[in-house]
């Protein structure tokens, strides 16, 4: 399944990833800082949702109370919500 989902609070405006399950591939940033933005794609690539959200979630970014990767790991929780839908 793959998803997008609208960024809230940072700088990246839209990630998209793919899910095989609740395995997450292939996630791609719009925006954003670029060296953080190659390198979470690449770190979080075959995790599961519930990994990438203990890995990830909840990490702040210049006093916001969110950041990309805080934002991706809300992503991955939702499109695996919707997945459960579909």
């Amino acid at each position: 399944m793959t998803y997008t989902y609208k960024t809230k609070g940072t700088c990246s405006t839209k990630i998209e990833l793919e899910l095989d399950g609740n395995v997450v591939h292939n996630v791609k940033f719009t925006g954003g800082c670029n060296g953080n933005l190659q390198a979470i794609p690449k770190l979080v690539e075959g995790l599961t949702v519930e990994q990438v959200e203990e890995k990830i979630g909840g990490i702040s970014c210049n006093g916001r109370p969110t950041s990309c990767g805080d934002q991706l790991a809300k992503a991955c929780r939702e499109a695996l919500e919707a997945s459960k839908q579909a």
